[in-house]
């Protein structure tokens, strides 16, 4: 409440003219005058201080907690959503998180499930928790640009499937969070939106293409958020926002209603790399999200049915975990290899079996190489012939510099069916390694977060970079220093889960990749909890 309308408050209840300025000239009235509006101040300062320390409770709680204080009646889902609007009008303006803002839309929704409490009605696990939803996934009136300026003012009429799924589990979505042009890139700057920063430190990038998912919830403007896979992209802002996310295995969770709006084009025929997936500030929730998201859809062939399976509690020192610092020698930061060390030594002393490994034929460059050809042929097969001949002439410094962007040209049936078949050794291999191991760690990126770079050029709507990233004084290349780590697995399909594991001497925190086995998600996710207990290291951002 603003210093103007506490007193406008005041003077509706102490009253004006003559008559009260005569007795503020005599005697004991005065005084009395000054305890009433001392004690009337007091009551709205406590009134506020109380509205606002609840607001911050609640934001502060994660999904799961929130949702059963809103089914016990403890508080209401209005109540919950405006402390996040309360929150989102602190600190997204710094921020630049969340870029289409559906308050009135999210009041209805919070109002009607209250409505549905009190007639007896659960709506799901998460019901009345505010979200948001990265702004490539359709949202039914709900304006959808994937930061692609062509779409700027698209409302679609549908919701992807992953948004419905949601709606049905009880959510309220809040709005929708920034992204790079087309997700293509591992900062978040949109030309539509502008730059997104990270809420550990403003000058620095929070990662992409899900940066502004991961600093909406890093901030607490939102419980949860969504978005999807297909380099790194939900893994990365997870580790520079020192929150948690999880990449399910490729095909867990439908794509249907990824990337709306365009015509018959690439966006449409990605069908392996990519998974969707959200980012939480807790293991439990990305456990409950998973469970409403994952499973078949008819809108989208390439979903099966298959059972989520959760397994039996385990003890921490029952665990084998492998663990890896160096993929093809891109360098990680010492700050980096170091935590990770430090991580692993610690599981070794709690009783896990721990080494320092890989599988035998493990050769990243290869299967850089095999993923760059499965998106060059999946991405460019709708991409105009004259850009690809272009592409091809011109590029070739950015290929050689980026064993994952490799070019195929020209694209045939023959080339992809190689590929794929490339492919399938390669998941063999890693799924052999994994049963011998329960889980892999890795790092996520060569460093942590680091400062805003600005693209030195453009192909179409792609941004390209010469200025390297720097590893401990290192120049390395930028996609290598970005997507090494993290593009592996995009390849061969294997669900990963991000924790915290520690922070940098300048207080940036660290994630680590904990990689499972395909399909044993909920397995992995287990296994993830019992490694964040040990890590200990979630925090929040200073100032939040």
């Amino acid at each position: 409440m603003t210093f103007e309308k506490r007193g406008q408050r005041i003077m509706k209840r102490t009253g004006s003219g003559k008559t009260g300025l005569v007795f503020l000239c005599t005697g004991i009235i005065p005084f009395c005058i000054i305890v009433c509006i001392g004690s009337v101040w007091a009551s709205v300062e406590t009134e506020d201080s109380r509205e606002q320390g609840l607001g911050r409770e609640l934001v502060y709680l994660p999904a799961y907690r929130l949702a059963g204080k809103i089914r016990s009646g403890e508080i209401t889902a209005v109540q919950a959503l405006e402390a996040y609007l309360h929150q989102i009008s602190l600190y997204n303006p710094e921020i630049n998180a969340i870029v289409t803002l559906d308050a009135e839309g999210a009041r209805q929704r919070a109002r009607e499930a209250d409505e549905a409490l009190e007639r007896g009605e659960v709506w799901g696990p998460l019901h009345g928790v505010p979200i948001t939803i990265k702004d490539n996934y359709a949202t039914s009136s709900i304006r959808t640009t994937n930061s692609y300026p062509g779409l700027a003012d698209y409302v679609p009429d549908f919701n992807a499937t992953v948004v419905e799924k949601m709606l049905q589990s009880g959510v309220v979505i809040i709005g929708k969070t920034n992204l790079p042009q087309l997700g293509m890139d591992y900062q978040t700057n949109s030309p539509v939106f502008g730059v997104t920063n990270n809420p550990w430190d403003l000058s620095r990038t929070p990662g992409g293409s899900t940066g502004g998912g991961a600093a909406a919830v890093a901030s607490f403007m939102s419980a949860l958020s969504f978005g999807n896979d297909l380099g790194g992209s939900i893994r990365i802002p997870s580790h520079f926002c020192g929150i948690y996310g999880i990449k399910p295995t490729e095909n867990m969770v439908s794509k249907y209603g990824l990337n709306p709006g365009f015509p018959k084009t690439e966006f449409d025929s990605v069908h392996h790399l990519i998974s969707c997936g959200p980012l939480a500030r807790s293991i439990e929730d990305l456990k409950i999200c998973l469970k409403v998201i994952a499973g078949p859809d008819r809108k989208d062939e390439d979903v099966p049915d298959i059972p989520m399976i959760e397994s039996p509690k385990r003890d921490l020192g029952s665990l084998r975990i492998a663990w890896m610092d160096d993929f093809g020698g891109i360098p990680v930061s010492e700050e980096t290899r170091s935590s990770l060390k430090k991580f692993t030594d610690s599981l070794a002393e709690k009783g896990c079996t721990v080494e320092r490994t890989s599988p035998d034929d493990f050769n990243p460059r290869e299967i850089w190489a095999t993923y760059g050809r499965i998106m060059d042929m999946e991405i460019g097969v709708y991409t105009p012939s004259f850009y690809r001949f272009l592409s091809f002439l011109f590029g070739g410094s950015y290929r050689k510099a980026t064993p994952f962007l490799e070019m195929v040209f020209p694209i045939t049936y023959e080339k992809y069916m190689k590929a794929l078949t490339q492919r399938d050794a390669q998941v063999s291999s890693m799924e052999g390694f994994l049963s011998e191991w329960d889980v892999w760690l890795c790092p996520v990126t060569s460093t942590p977060a680091y400062e805003h770079i600005e693209p030195d050029k453009y192909f179409g709507p792609y941004p390209l970079y010469d200025k390297p990233i720097m590893v401990d004084g290192e120049p390395v290349n930028y996609l290598m220093a970005n997507g090494a780590y993290t593009t592996i697995f995009n390849l061969t399909g294997s669900p990963v889960v991000i924790i915290p594991i520690g922070y940098t001497t300048e207080g940036l925190p660290i994630g680590v990749q904990i990689v499972g086995k395909r399909w044993r998600d909920m397995e992995l996710l287990e296994i993830a909890a019992m490694l964040d207990e040990a890590a200990g290291a979630y925090s929040r951002p200073p100032g939040y």
